[in-house]
């Protein structure tokens, strides 16, 4: 954490006109220094806005989560299909593992209603460990110009687990797709540590799930 120190007044009496003077550009300068800080670290700290156009390259953030001192991993890409397209590939959780690599094993364990249960397996930590858990997701629900897919823990060896997949239709031809990942693990590790793993896990989420939409398209 960056340590400002306190500014103490000039006095008021008895400094020389010169030493008067150099203090004062000096008290100028760290307050402006002091300002940059603090502007910065506001730019860093915001949260990207939907204004801010999604392009080709995958784009990783950090989502604050409420209850939850761990930040969530997202990233959204721009998808050269329509978002019918999109979602296919988001609700199609028996194949989690073929197109998410990322998931060494998915399958549908259970349904409830229009709510499916799938059981994903997650490498973290470079392998070092290992998430399980049985996840059910929501049918498609639409707000404003998105559809959300929700995903949430019902059993695993991890404390909590939040998936969020949002598709917004861009046009009749392109889409915006993005996921949102909160894993908070059942193990001893830094937050910043499991919110940077977080990070890259969604993007390569939405990596893989932007080409197979695409590759779909394409076979159409």
């Amino acid at each position: 954490m960056l340590e400002i120190e306190s500014f103490e007044e000039l006095p008021r009496s008895g400094t020389p006109r010169a030493n008067r003077g150099t203090m004062l550009l000096a008290r100028r300068t760290r307050t402006l220094v002091l300002s940059t800080f603090l502007l910065l670290g506001a730019s860093l700290a915001s949260p990207r806005t939907e204004a801010t156009p999604a392009t080709r390259n995958v784009e990783r953030f950090a989502v604050k989560v409420p209850n939850s001192s761990l930040e969530a991993g997202a990233a959204r890409v721009l998808v050269q299909a329509p978002s019918e397209t999109a979602r296919s590939v988001v609700t199609d959780y028996g194949r989690y593992s073929s197109i998410i690599t990322h998931f060494k094993n998915a399958r549908i364990v259970g349904r409830a209603g229009s709510q499916t249960d799938v059981y994903l397996e997650v490498p973290i930590l470079n392998g070092a460990a290992k998430i399980w858990a049985v996840v059910r997701f929501a049918p498609p629900e639409t707000q404003g110009t998105q559809e959300i897919v929700r995903g949430r823990l019902l059993k695993g060896n991890i404390k909590r687990l939040d998936a969020t997949w949002r598709i917004e239709k861009v046009d009749e031809k392109k889409s915006v797709l993005s996921l949102e990942l909160l894993m908070v693990p059942d193990l001893p590790a830094p937050n910043s540590l499991i919110s940077g793993e977080l990070r890259k896990a969604a993007g390569k989420a939405v990596n893989a799930a932007r080409n197979e939409a695409e590759q779909r398209l394409r076979r159409s």
